[in-house]
């Protein structure tokens, strides 16, 4: 199962929040916190773990849904 990012709308905001984290994040535009999602996203993918990003709108609707399926982590010989 994918580890859920959200972007959803928080007060006249945008705000980003995953069990991942404790606390969310939150940004005065939307694109910022749609940007700021996928990159975590990606960074968990790159650490092995499958992550998704759902965006929503200010009426609740879903926007659009982002995954990021985890990296396998190669090994180097030293």
């Amino acid at each position: 199962m994918a580890l859920p990012i959200s972007v959803v709308p928080a007060g006249e905001g945008w705000a980003v929040r995953s069990p991942a984290f404790e606390n969310d994040m939150f940004f005065q535009g939307g694109a910022k916190a749609e940007t700021t999602a996928r990159r975590l996203a990606d960074q968990y993918a790159r650490a092995g773990i499958a992550a998704e990003v759902n965006v929503f709108l200010r009426d609740g609707a879903l926007a659009g849904s982002f995954r990021h399926p985890a990296m396998e982590m190669e090994l180097s010989a030293a």
